[in-house]
């Protein structure tokens, strides 16, 4: 994984200076979306892989399923990747421009894990309270965790609010010891 990382970065610097130079940050993100899941694809993986299937052809079939609305930096983009033989590092690449794209937005991404699925109303309101206190705009992600018991876990950067049942249960217990 580590060097999947050290390979896709300068790939995702190349991309966000595109990107900025064209006032394209959210279609290029987009476009490396659709990018990463169709390189993870079994189908096409294979055709990555294959020996037979010579460069000009798979940015012909890989442009032809994914890239019907690139532009030509992005076609030429993935030309470059497959040149290089980097189309399966095509995840970790999104990922560093998303990460990039959030720090140059002043964007923080903040992971909540639930005990129960959160209604809209109650996810947006902890949103506007999480953007307040950390003073930026959060891209938030939820998932469902029942092992919470109850409550939520929330993780932005470094930081960690632990507000769950759970984990007022283990400090308890901690306190116990003591």
């Amino acid at each position: 994984m580590a060097e999947n990382v050290t390979i896709a970065r300068p790939y995702a610097e190349a991309a966000f200076k595109l990107a900025e130079g064209a006032g394209a940050l959210g279609p290029w993100s987009e476009a490396l979306d659709r990018m990463a899941f169709a390189a993870a694809d079994p189908q096409m993986n294979a055709c990555i892989n294959d020996p037979k299937l010579g460069a000009d052809k798979l940015a012909e079939l890989f442009i032809g399923i994914v890239g019907a609305s690139f532009d030509d930096a992005q076609k030429n983009f993935v030309r470059v990747l497959i040149e290089n033989e980097r189309l399966q590092v095509l995840p970790e690449i999104r990922d560093l421009f998303v990460e990039r794209k959030n720090e140059h937005e002043g964007v923080l991404d903040a992971d909540i894990v639930s005990a129960f699925p959160l209604d809209d109303a109650a996810l947006k309101t902890l949103t506007e309270q999480l953007e307040g206190r950390f003073k930026a705009k959060l891209d938030v992600s939820v998932s469902v965790d029942p092992a919470l018991i109850g409550g939520v876990t929330i993780t932005i950067g470094d930081d960690v609010i632990d507000a769950s049942v759970r984990g007022k249960l283990a400090n308890m217990a901690a306190a116990l010891k003591n």
